[in-house]
């Protein structure tokens, strides 16, 4: 080797071990999951974003690393939790549900965010567009009009001769107006007449467990938001005394007892909400990044239950079904 080439060699070296250092000693991918949920007794969604998460290529331990924060049960337990989060330094926080992501926001945390919420997250102000979301979050919404209307013609197959429905919702939830106004025009098309009961509280739950059995509903909706699923058992015993079926979005509403459900698939949301942690993680911006709907939906029939108050399902709607529930 010549001499001048030597050199060059030599001069690079310690160039080129500071680069491998720094390879080396780059941390990993660092997210705190943020949910209401209860430490023992998480949903599948904590365990289908970290699958997300593995099908993408990540190895917990060598370059990502999950804190997770549970509020058991509680909004106030996540916002109280927010500051020791923040210590943690997360490249990105992500908010399973909107109690959680509501209790970021109050905090004001500016990280980047990625959330899973059942609102309409214009509505809730959340961000700008779906297209162009601004600010420091995306993710995906649960808050899909288009199914609204598929429940009822579901309802309708099953119960060809009812003329009555309940609709049960929490007037807080942001978009809730333009479900409602979805549910009304579907109905009507269907020949259903709706009774609309808000609820703000379990008071206003008793009150309309009431009516509803003194009017003789013929079947009860409930739309499909984190307030109303914490009242499923309840309106499941109801349901099944009165023998009055109800029917919601997401699938824990059937696994506790009730009719059916027609919704997107919660844990596979979740597995998506993965992508979006791999493109901030790898320099994208959360304002760039469009929210998404949910691409898959699934149809759950408690068929335990359907027996329990003496309806027949037809096969068609059970051939369709994608878990039924014996």
């Amino acid at each position: 080797m010549k001499r001048r080439a030597f050199h060059r060699t030599l001069a690079a070296l310690p160039v080129a071990a500071a680069l491998g250092a720094t390879a080396q000693s780059k941390r990993p991918l660092r997210v705190a999951w943020m949910s209401t949920e209860r430490k023992d007794r998480p949903s599948q969604n904590y365990a289908a974003f970290r699958d997300g998460m593995r099908e993408l290529g990540y190895a917990e331990g060598r370059d990502l690393q999950i804190d997770a924060w549970w509020g058991e049960g509680s909004r106030d337990q996540v916002e109280r939790a927010v500051p020791e989060m923040l210590r943690t330094q997360p490249d990105v926080v992500l908010a399973s549900g909107g109690l959680a992501l509501g209790a970021l926001i109050r905090t004001g945390v500016k990280l980047p965010i990625v959330f899973s919420v059942s609102a309409d997250p214009v509505v809730a102000g959340f961000v700008q567009s779906f297209a162009l979301p601004g600010g420091n979050m995306t993710g995906v919404s649960l808050f899909t009009l288009a199914l609204v209307g598929k429940r009822l013609e579901l309802l309708k197959e099953i119960l060809p001769k009812a003329s009555k429905v309940a609709l049960i919702a929490n007037p807080q939830h942001p978009g809730e107006s333009q479900e409602l106004d979805t549910a009304r025009a579907a109905a009507a098309k269907l020949g259903l007449a709706v009774r609309y009961f808000p609820l703000n509280g379990e008071a206003e739950l008793d009150a309309a467990f009431a009516d509803i059995a003194r009017q003789r509903d013929d079947a009860i909706i409930a739309f499909a938001d984190g307030f109303t699923m914490s009242f499923a058992s309840r309106i499941a015993a109801f349901s099944l005394k009165q023998r009055i079926p109800a029917i919601d979005g997401w699938a824990e509403f059937a696994q506790q007892g009730n009719l059916l459900i027609y919704g997107p698939v919660i844990q596979e949301v979740h597995r998506r909400l993965a992508v979006y942690v791999d493109k901030i993680g790898r320099g994208a911006k959360p304002a760039d990044l469009p929210v998404e709907l949910p691409t898959k939906v699934e149809l759950v029939v408690n068929l335990k239950t359907a027996r329990a108050m003496g309806l027949t399902i037809p096969n068609a709607v059970l051939l369709r079904a994608d878990q039924v529930i014996e």
